[in-house]
């Protein structure tokens, strides 16, 4: 079986991490910084917004079970897209709507699906959601993998996460992972 990577960014990990954990197909989901110019950030440094990096998932899936755009699909529809810089109460350009792309193929279907999602008038304003190369993907620190589910009383977990769950689940019930 081969893999492959995709990188996003929609605002605070933790909620990606949960929601990219349930698909049928992905592998692994490690969250982490991309997109800045400091080597091996801290979290502490990235949320104090002076890194330029944003807060990211890398999620190895199987194109045999689930696409690249399938993935993107997902990811429009748990985040604002629209939101520069921000999402909910999150501030700061660590907060960014990104995708990080490995290829052309996936610069491609990124740029192309976004363009199909703004002639759709699905957003009532214009996508910011960045499209760039990856340069790097610097993993965080362990305690952020799967947070939701080791925290799931946390008051995070509960206001912001849920929902995201909640509408990934909806929307996508035929890509939920069995078991």
């Amino acid at each position: 079986m081969t893999t492959e990577i995709a990188t996003l960014g929609g605002g605070c990990f933790w909620c990606l991490d949960a929601v990219y954990r349930m698909v049928d197909g992905v592998k692994r989901v490690q969250s982490g910084f991309a997109g800045g110019d400091r080597p091996a950030p801290s979290y502490r440094e990235v949320v104090s917004g002076t890194t330029g990096h944003a807060e990211v998932v890398e999620v190895e899936f199987d194109p045999e079970t689930i696409s690249y755009r399938e993935l993107l699909e997902i990811f429009f529809t748990i985040h604002d897209p629209t939101t520069l810089n921000r999402q909910g109460a999150d501030r700061g350009t660590q907060y960014r709507s990104i995708i990080l792309t490995h290829d052309a193929d996936q610069m491609r279907t990124a740029r192309q699906l976004i363009e199909g999602i703004e002639a759709e008038g699905i957003w009532p304003d214009p996508i910011v959601t960045q499209v760039r190369e990856l340069d790097h993907f610097w993993p965080a620190e362990e305690y952020h993998e799967d947070y939701y589910r080791r925290n799931p009383n946390q008051p995070y977990c509960r206001v912001v996460i849920d929902p995201k769950v909640a509408r990934f689940r909806a929307r996508f019930a035929d890509r939920i992972r069995a078991g």
